[in-house]
């Protein structure tokens, strides 16, 4: 087998997820007393979060991934692939299964996320747990402290960006992903944001739900290979390398994808500030 016939090695995947409330669940455990229907509780349950926190955004315990998108990155932190998870249906239980068995299967690759410790990170292994799947790698909880999956400081395991910029919590990073991709140039938020996701899918936008966390994910990337800059594992030249043969990936792949063609309007080039 010649080199280039060789699949590569991926050690991040660097993901995001968007999902959907378990209105059933709302009901039974929330309002109890009441012949509320699903779409009835969520709505009860939103508006008094709204009232009381100024957000409408349930618990994560509450919640089903409707969209897993996974970008493959290898240890050189070239973007091989973007896939969303059991496309076209998009069933939250096929959706768990196929990301811890990938996760397995891809050698148990470092997880990538922004602000997934305290949200993606958490529906992924609930969503195990609420459907009987085993993943003993993840939690591993018998392994020393240190070399546990689920360890905060585990970096190996899990690299949560907003964890890294904001020194675990000491200071906010106002402004969130949108912002760190713009500081780089690249799109952010274009149109659509989280706090939609559930009105899209009561529409039946499952579809646009997947495209919307596929462009999260390429942000996700793109900050991630800045913050490879910020450890000195990647020169800015390297990290502009990378990102322009991004691009020209997502161009090839935007003939099937035609959310990329969106993803590319918005994209801006980042330049290196000068004395002058």
């Amino acid at each position: 087998m010649s080199g280039s016939d060789r699949k590569p090695v991926i050690s991040y995947f660097i993901f995001d997820i968007e999902t959907i409330a378990d209105g059933d669940l709302v009901a039974k455990i929330r309002y109890p007393n009441e012949t509320l229907t699903a779409d009835e509780a969520i709505a009860k349950y939103r508006a008094q979060l709204l009232a009381d926190t100024g957000k409408d955004v349930l618990p994560v315990t509450f919640m089903l991934p409707i969209s897993v998108a996974v970008a493959k990155v290898d240890a050189e932190y070239k973007l091989h692939d973007v896939a969303v998870l059991d496309s076209p249906k998009f069933r939250p239980h096929v959706i768990t299964r196929h990301f811890w068995q990938g996760w397995n299967a891809y050698g148990r690759p470092t997880l990538v996320t922004f602000n997934g410790r305290g949200y993606d990170v958490p529906v992924m292994e609930l969503a195990a747990y609420r459907y009987g799947y085993s993943v003993p790698a993840w939690f591993n909880v018998e392994a020393r402290t240190y070399e546990q999956a689920r360890n905060r400081y585990n970096a190996n395991a899990h690299l949560d960006l907003l964890d890294l910029l904001s020194n675990f919590g000491a200071s906010r990073i106002s402004g969130g992903l949108n912002l760190l991709a713009n500081l780089i140039g690249k799109p952010g938020k274009t149109g659509v944001d989280g706090s939609q996701v559930q009105g899209m899918y009561d529409a039946g936008e499952v579809g646009a739900i997947n495209d919307y966390c596929r462009c999260d994910v390429l942000d996700t990337y793109f900050v991630f290979l800045r913050t490879r800059v910020l450890l000195g594992k990647l020169t800015v030249e390297d990290e502009h390398r990378l990102v322009s043969e991004a691009k020209v990936w997502l161009e090839a792949e935007s003939e099937n994808i035609p959310v990329y063609k969106t993803y590319l309007s918005h994209w801006g080039d980042w330049k290196p500030p000068t004395d002058a």
